[in-house]
């Protein structure tokens, strides 16, 4: 039940003009669409809307987009909002007390930390391929897929471009909110939604356009299985950057007079589009030559390449330029995490916790970068890139993602929620009903799948 008693929320923050905040609502929406719109929207989604049932799958996300996704990101633009301050920060004064609440605010700070100091490397990949790209995939399909080995298993290739990507990131969040994140996301976004629909109009006249859409969209309800559900369940919940403190942070500079739902359904449904925009770009030139669908970096890194050495330059370099953009939409929101936390609570300058995080950041992700540095993790050697990248998804984000669901829900003071949610009519009801007896069920499935304790499922 919502208290309001003298342990709960501080007198309204009026923010800090050292922070900033977006100069306008289209600002906003590109940052947090750049923020959900990564490497998974490119080479996971629409591989899991193909094998789990086409439309079927589709139409379940999006359930799962309603039921899970957005009541838990209009939940962390509430808090952000409310207080304009970091996740830390922003628990704080909503929850006076030293308690779990906190550690929520701690949990997203961590695991953005993690996932971006292997995800710098996974878009370093991205960068390294643009000048590949360039130059050029030219021999046999083994030699080409065997140029992705390489630089795995080349570590200076790798910290390079590693060093390459933070750089960029600690350049524009360096910046500040309006002439650097804001400023860049104008320019990144269009230009990102320019080139996928340039590519997906190639891919749908190529002869494998139809079979793409097929694949994509044709709903066989046959295939729509209890993994399909769940899977459904975590991609709504990963895709849109929660459970991170990103959209706490991002919501902490919004305007007021903006209506938080509008702007969350608004994000939504960018990312979905865009996910599926690049499965008819890639599928469509996958099914042209006749390969298999495959998922995650062997589909980007292994396969594609094998395609773009006979369709050539001119669709290969804005593939991986838009791979590369991406990723570092994505980057700054993760960035601008941990630096919000010590301009807030530290009162460090934005120069000063920018060039700190942003160095830590880079140096923990060498564990990733170096391919013979390895732990016994769940039974066997794995590097560190995997095993951050287990952690994160299958215990600190969804545990994350369930405080902030319970914290709306039954502790954030009734006024507050009303205030930043704007009314309390029908729709404010039907979000706090979902928080307390849908969102959560949803997100604790979500857990148990990851630890494999769901009795239901084989493992």
């Amino acid at each position: 039940m919502e208290h309001e008693s003298a342990n709960f929320e501080k007198p309204l923050s009026t923010g800090s003009s050292s922070r900033g905040n977006w100069a306008t609502r289209m600002g906003f929406i590109l940052a947090a669409t750049g923020s959900a719109i990564g490497l998974g929207n490119i080479w996971k989604f629409p591989y899991i809307t193909g094998v789990y049932g086409g439309g079927a799958f589709v139409l379940v996300y999006l359930i799962c987009v309603i039921l899970v996704g957005l009541p838990l990101m209009i939940s962390e633009l509430m808090i952000g909002r409310r207080t304009q301050k970091s996740p830390v920060g922003a628990f704080k004064a909503l929850h006076h007390s030293r308690s779990l609440w906190q550690f929520t605010g701690w949990l997203g700070i961590a695991s953005g930390f993690l996932i971006l100091s292997f995800y710098s490397i996974i878009a370093g990949w991205a960068l390294a391929y643009i000048f590949k790209s360039i130059v050029g995939f030219s021999g046999s399909a083994d030699v080409i897929q065997s140029e992705f080995t390489n630089i795995v298993t080349d570590s200076r290739v790798t910290i390079f471009w590693h060093s390459i990507f933070m750089a960029l990131t600690i350049g524009i969040v360096i910046g500040g909110i309006q002439r650097g994140i804001e400023r860049w996301s104008k320019v990144l976004m269009p230009l990102l939604g320019l080139i996928l629909l340039g590519l997906m109009i190639y891919g749908l006249s190529s002869e494998g356009g139809s079979q793409a859409v097929a694949f994509l969209f044709y709903p066989d309800f046959s295939q729509l299985s209890a993994e399909a559900v769940l899977s459904a369940l975590g991609h709504a919940f990963f895709t849109l950057s929660l459970g991170m403190g990103a959209m706490i942070t991002y919501g902490s500079y919004m305007d007021r007079k903006e209506s938080i739902t509008r702007d969350a359904i608004t994000v939504s449904f960018f990312d979905t589009l865009f996910a599926l925009m690049a499965g008819l770009a890639i599928f469509s030139m996958v099914f042209t030559y006749g390969l298999e669908p495959a998922a995650g970096p062997g589909l980007i890194f292994q396969t594609l390449p094998v395609l773009f050495a006979d369709i050539g330059q001119w669709v290969s370099v804005p593939f991986f330029i838009l791979l590369s953009f991406a990723a570092l939409t994505s980057a700054i929101s993760l960035l601008e995490v941990l630096v919000s936390y010590f301009i807030d609570e530290r009162k460090w300058s934005r120069i000063k916790s920018t060039l700190l995080l942003g160095t830590l950041t880079y140096l923990t992700g060498l564990l990733s970068g170096i391919a013979s540095l390895t732990l016994p993790f769940r039974g066997k050697e794995q590097g560190y890139m995997d095993i951050f990248d287990f952690i994160t998804t299958n215990y600190m984000l969804p545990i994350g993602g369930l405080l902030t669901c319970i914290f709306v829900a039954w502790v954030m003071p009734e006024h507050s929620k009303m205030d930043e949610f704007g009314s309390r009519g029908m729709m404010y009801r039907g979000l706090i009903i979902t928080l307390r007896y849908i969102t959560p069920v949803a997100v604790l499935l979500v857990i148990l799948h990851g630890l494999e304790l769901l009795p239901f499922m084989v493992y």
